[in-house]
């Protein structure tokens, strides 16, 4: 009886395991969302057990980040309202995530995808892009995000004879529908409509506008807030810091309730904690967004806040900043 004990619970283990097994997709497009939302406990340690902090692993979509959902309600959108076609080529610039999102969708629907992004990205997006058969055109490694959207928007001013569909992330009004029509409402239940403050860091704003109004639309009381880098001159690869950037124009920061400063290494040390505290291996702006929900949490515990749930975004994999050039 006890030789087979490990046996049976084993057994037992793969049985409960197959009760949650995910059906048959029509197509990779049908397994972006629903990502799973997990309890941060070690790097909260310092925190009431009444303070929690959770985070939701967007890395599980099969594009690798966040972006999936935005550049699949982009696409889509526009096929419907036939800005997109066939024959057009979807241009857009990216530091990294959303570029291998929209390449992603893109192979999936036989479309072609150009990106301009900054010359100095990591190896590791570009080579993902290229595996996906995006044409990538790079801009000044100098002049960051900011240089890749000025480059992207010269070639579609100058593109007449209609080559291009511009997806535009900065200002395409699908992205943060894309987490106010699905983070938000899965953040929503699964917290059982307990999630009392959300953080989120500035890039696109995408995520961060957009979940905004979903969370409100259930609770108006909800408090969010994004993360940004403390200056102009960081390391969180893939963020703006507002006052010294081209301001996207889906962000409106009267929205939020306040922003918090993150600086480079805060971001790139929270996410090597991440790692070997909580096993989740992410990216330095998922370090920055866990960062700056610990720097709330502390708050709210000086505040003497009983309890509270709060939410944040484990972006992308660090797979994408660890792989060698």
């Amino acid at each position: 009886m006890v030789a087979n004990a490990p046996k049976k619970r084993a057994n037992s283990a793969e049985n409960a395991s197959s009760l949650r097994v995910p059906g048959p997709k029509a197509s990779v497009l049908d397994m972006i969302g629903n990502t799973p939302l997990v309890r941060l406990n070690q790097v909260t340690q310092h925190l009431p057990h009444s303070i929690e902090v959770w985070a939701k692993l967007e890395f599980l979509n099969p594009g690798g980040s966040v972006k999936d959902r935005a550049a699949r309600a982009i696409i889509q959108d526009a096929l419907a309202t036939g800005e997109m076609t066939p024959d057009k080529t979807l241009i857009d610039s990216t530091s990294g995530n959303t570029g291998i999102a929209y390449a992603m969708v893109g192979a999936a629907l036989g479309l072609k995808v150009a990106l301009v992004m900054p010359q100095n990205a990591s190896a590791a997006r570009k080579r993902i892009m290229s595996a996906y058969g995006a044409e990538i055109i790079y801009s000044d490694p100098l002049e960051g995000s900011d240089g890749a959207q000025r480059l992207c928007k010269k070639l579609v001013d100058e593109d007449r004879a209609g080559k291009y569909f511009y997806a535009n992330q900065y200002g395409n009004p699908n992205n943060p529908r894309a987490h106010e029509t699905t983070t938000a409402a899965e953040i929503w239940r699964q917290t059982g409509a307990r999630v009392t403050h959300f953080v989120a860091a500035t890039g696109t704003t995408g995520t961060i506008m957009g979940v905004t109004r979903g969370l409100k639309a259930f609770n108006p009381a909800i408090q969010t807030f994004g993360a940004q880098p403390a200056d102009s001159f960081h390391g969180l690869e893939g963020l703006k810091h507002m006052p010294t950037s081209i301001v996207p124009e889906i962000y409106d920061e009267s929205q939020l309730q306040g922003t918090i400063s993150v600086q480079t290494e805060d971001g790139w040390d929270m996410a090597e904690k991440l790692a070997n505290k909580e096993g989740i291996a992410a990216g330095n702006s998922a370090g920055a967004n866990v960062w700056a929900a610990l720097q709330l949490a502390e708050q709210l515990v000086q505040q003497k806040l009983p309890k509270a749930v709060i939410v944040t975004v484990i972006c992308d994999h660090a797979d994408r900043y660890l792989l060698a050039e």
